[in-house]
């Protein structure tokens, strides 16, 4: 994620702040990257926070001289010097680099964050119509006013949050469609270390890939991308090389299934398999879909997907410059690596109920770690309908006991058939 260069017109508090610095020390705050040998993270870091205090308390102290009191309108809970509340906030402007400028505004309060998230906009505005931010926190009660001060100068819209006895998550697999929220940290226009990060005519390959996932829907042929020359030599050479190690490196299951997918979905040296071919496949043997997605998916989709046997998929293909290695996911990793096991039953089945743990933290999980979880309901998995039913009532309990009860009823027959 960039950071505002140094001829980046800065806030006025912000200038005055460093302007007490000696000149190469500003210039190294201000700097977003360093010419010449690269610095450790640790300083890296030790100068961003430098940079952030600087800014925050400058903003802080703008903040004092205007009229109104930050903590108006703000509920928050108090106890031994500590300021607990939940917040929603909205991103002035649309650049990336704007939730990092909020972010840093808690490291600088050293405020605890308990829960950061995104979340549908219940406002939205016309410039940034769809995502707004939530955060719980505490932070020491003396520091708060100034610490709302801060956030307001970097944010709009910043109100408390009440917090719902179940928390949003997808429940259809339709709302998949709302599940795209990307992690830029290994972005090719944004990642100086990315292989592709020069090469413009890759950057523009990519972007018109990913806008292919931007567009798509639940229920739609996923649409078939035509490789380049270029991008169908990377994938040989990283097909051929880990073709030849998997008679000694992988295991039974995975060895099967390729076989199969070289047979029904495509698989071969010379060409990529299209997604919507693969995904045909997993849907016969183990339920599994594939849908196309533009980058790295942040953790709570993914796994959002994956209880409902979606695997989210890119469709483009890493640097040629570097195919043995890339910095992200890309088909070369999803195709060979993720794949061939998601088109065994027991794994496929496996991958659902572990990671349905993270629809409102567990549905269908072990029950030794669901019953370690301490929330106000359960979720239930319904094969039938592709949802997620919120257990929370006892009409809500007695209507999916009736359909286990269904279910319970026909294997007992069946053993007093084969018996």
């Amino acid at each position: 994620m960039p950071t505002p260069s140094a001829t980046t017109p800065q806030p006025k508090g912000f200038r005055r702040a460093v302007s007490e610095l000696d000149a190469k020390q500003a210039e190294a705050i201000m700097s977003p990257r360093f010419i010449g040998r690269r610095q450790s993270l640790i300083e890296d870091a030790r100068k961003e926070r430098e940079a952030a205090a600087a800014a925050a308390a400058a903003a802080a102290a703008a903040a004092s001289s205007e009229p109104g009191d930050p903590l108006e309108a703000v509920a928050f809970e108090e106890k031994d010097g500590k300021a607990l509340l939940s917040l929603l906030f909205s991103l002035k402007g649309t650049k990336p680099c704007s939730l990092s400028r909020a972010v840093k505004v808690f490291e600088t309060f050293e405020a605890k964050i308990h829960h950061l998230e995104t979340r549908p906009a219940q406002r939205p505005r016309a410039e940034s119509p769809h995502l707004e931010y939530f955060v719980r926190f505490e932070v020491p009660s003396g520091d708060l006013a100034a610490l709302l001060s801060s956030v307001r100068r970097v944010s709009d819209d910043v109100r408390s949050a009440g917090e719902d006895k179940v928390p949003w998550f997808p429940r259809k697999v339709s709302q998949l469609d709302k599940c795209h929220h990307l992690v830029t940290k290994f972005d090719p226009d944004l990642d100086l270390d990315h292989p592709g990060f020069s090469d413009q005519g890759y950057r523009q390959r990519r972007k018109l890939i990913a806008e292919i996932a931007f567009q798509y829907k639940h229920g739609e042929p996923i649409p078939r991308v035509e490789y380049t020359a270029e991008e169908i030599a990377t994938w040989k050479e990283v097909y051929s090389t880990l073709r030849g190690l998997y008679a000694t490196h992988a295991c039974r299951e995975h060895l099967e299934a390729f076989r199969l997918l070289e047979r029904f979905s495509g698989y071969c040296e010379d060409s990529i398999p299209q997604l919507e071919d693969v995904s045909r496949f997993l849907k016969e043997r183990t339920g599994f879909k594939l849908r196309p997605v533009a980058g790295l998916l942040s953790a709570r989709d993914f796994l959002a997907s994956l209880a409902f046997r979606v695997f989210q998929c890119t469709q483009y293909i890493r640097h040629a410059s570097s195919p043995m290695h890339s910095p992200e996911p890309d088909c070369c990793h999803e195709l060979l690596g993720h794949v061939p096991m998601l088109a065994d039953r027991t794994f496929a089945q496996f991958s659902q109920v572990c990671v349905g743990l993270s629809q409102g933290q567990a549905h269908s999980a072990p029950p030794g770690y669901a019953s370690r979880i301490q929330r106000p309901f359960s979720v239930k998995f319904d094969p039938y309908t592709m949802a997620i039913d919120v257990l929370d009532s006892p009409h809500t309990i007695r209507r999916s006991l009736e359909g286990v009860q269904d279910e319970l009823h026909t294997l007992t027959h069946a053993l007093s058939a084969i018996s």
